[in-house]
Formats: C-alpha cells, sequence, structure tokens
C-alpha cells in the first residue's frame, strides 16, 4: 500500500478527496494490471480517488501504486476466475465505502464452442458473468445507504454481434451481451437511489488483451485505452447508459433500445398466428 503524503497543496484533488467536509472517494478497479483497468486506476488515482486494484499479477499492482504517492492505494490479488477470487473482492465491496466500482476484468478465450474446454468455460463465465454480478450485488446496498455511487461495467461492441458472421466467441459475445442487459436493468432500478450506472462498449482496443488470445491485432485501427476511459467518465456525465466510445451516431444505440422494447411491448398471452397448425 502506498502512503499518502503528510502535506498536500491547497486546491488539489487529494485535497478535496480528503478534507473533513468530505467523505474520501474510493474506486475499486478490477483488471487493473493493464490495459483498460490500468488506464481507469490511473485516471482516477491522478483525479484524487484512494483505490482498490485488483489483479492477478502482484508486481504490476505494486508497480502501478508506486505511481500514486499522494493517494491511499490497496494492491489485491484475486483471480476473478474463481469463487475464492470474486468472494475476497465482494468482501471489501461489502464492507468498505466504495464510491466507484469498476469492473473490468476479462479474459476472452476464443474458440469454437463445441472445443471449449469446460474449466475454460467455467473461468470465462466467473470473470465476465458471475464476478461483475456480485460486485454490484454487493457494493449497491452501502451506495444506495449513502445516496450515491458508480458502478460501470466494461463489455464491448462485440456484446452487439451475435448475429455478426464471426467464429469461436459464441460464449464471450454472451457474457459482454448480459453485462448490457444487465447494467441497463440497474440503472432502471437504482438511477432513482442516487447512482449512476453505465455498462462501457469499447470496439477494438490497444491493449495486451487479444495478444493473450494469440492474436495479432495492430494493423488494425484501434482505439487508446485512456480515449476509452475518457469516454466513459464523459459519458457518466452526459448520462449515458449505454456507452460507445468509438460511436459517432448516437441514434443507433437508441434504435436498439427502442426495438427491444418494441418487441417486448409487443407481445400477448394468445399464440402468434404463424405458430397455428396451417
Amino acid at each position: 500500500m502506498s502512503e499518502r503524503t503528510p502535506e498536500v497543496e491547497a486546491g488539489t484533488p487529494e485535497q478535496e478527496n480528503h478534507t473533513p467536509n468530505h467523505r474520501p472517494r474510493l474506486a475499486l478497479v478490477t483488471g487493473a494490471s493493464s490495459g483498460i483497468g490500468q488506464a481507469f486506476a490511473r485516471r482516477l488515482g491522478n483525479e484524487g480517488y484512494d483505490l482498490v486494484i485488483v489483479g492477478r499479477r502482484l508486481e504490476r499492482l505494486e508497480s502501478l501504486a508506486r505511481e500514486f504517492p499522494n493517494v491511499m492505494v490497496r494492491p489485491l490479488v484475486a483471480d476473478l476466475g474463481t469463487d475464492a477470487g470474486i468472494e475476497a473482492v465482494a468482501d471489501i465491496c461489502a464492507h468498505e465505502e466504495i464510491s466507484m466500482l469498476v469492473n473490468n476484468a476479462g479474459v476472452a478465450h476464443y474458440m469454437p464452442f463445441t472445443e471449449l474446454p469446460a474449466d475454460k468455460g467455467s473461468e470465462l463465465l466467473h470473470v465476465k458473468v458471475v464476478a461483475p454480478t456480485m460486485l454490484a450485488r454487493a457494493v449497491t446496498p452501502g451506495m444506495v445507504a449513502r445516496g450515491e455511487g458508480t458502478i460501470i461495467n466494461v463489455a464491448g461492441m462485440l456484446a452487439f454481434s451475435g448475429q455478426a458472421p464471426a467464429q469461436g466467441r459464441a460464449t464471450y459475445v454472451a457474457t459482454l451481451a448480459h453485462l448490457v442487459a444487465l447494467s441497463q436493468a440497474l440503472h432502471q432500478e437504482l438511477h432513482v437511489q442516487g447512482l449512476r450506472i453505465q455498462v462501457l462498449c469499447p470496439g477494438i482496443v490497444a491493449t495486451e488483451f487479444h495478444e493473450r488470445q494469440g492474436f495479432d491485432l495492430s494493423a488494425l485501427p484501434r482505439m487508446s485505452a485512456e480515449d476509452v476511459v475518457t469516454a466513459s467518465l464523459r459519458g457518466l456525465e452526459l448520462g449515458e447508459v449505454v456507452c460507445a466510445p468509438g460511436v459517432e451516431r448516437t441514434e443507433l444505440l437508441g434504435a436498439v433500445v427502442t426495438a427491444s422494447l418494441a418487441a417486448f411491448g409487443a407481445q400477448s398471452a394468445q399464440l402468434a398466428e404463424r405458430y397455428h397448425t396451417p
């Protein structure tokens, strides 16, 4: 844990964050050892948030913590692909005053569905479905009691690609779609109690993520992790529940929501005509 220096100049984010008249802001970021999670931790640390940074590589977490001598940074090694790892992080979410939860940890395991080993499938579902859901479940009672709090679930534009002609990512795409639906439903339930919920859906981002899957996407146009974080935080200010950093025409996202609600509202208790016996 890095220690805060005893003297802070007036007007700095650190002072604003820790004066007696202001409750300290604490952000918990999963997958903070690289990529988007690391960019979130850096941005929030620079804005004066105390941090709990979660990942599987202690040396990277400790290196990141040393960048912020003026805020409290707690590295936490946890594998969110396991029940034990999820429970360790959920315990912090439940018992500390978390101002912002960034559910960013990710793993892909791209491969044909029939070839996906059970252990890899379970890991993917734990990291991208169980962990974000259970961490949100643990953190929201405290946020509701305080009347404020932010949850950012990092998904991706692949959440909208279920019908795209691509092989080897059925389970991964489904996990991202879960995050979109979860975030939309949580927003409907919790925004009236002062909480902000966002699902962040970037496209291809210049991080280690695809390299760890054995893919070289360096020749493709890619957004920086820093720009993704900029879009997310600005999206919160704009009130966006679904934040798509690379989509210029926001009405396209609105059309998806409108079409979904139209289909939902068009149902009835009667069997649709097309299912009647000819």
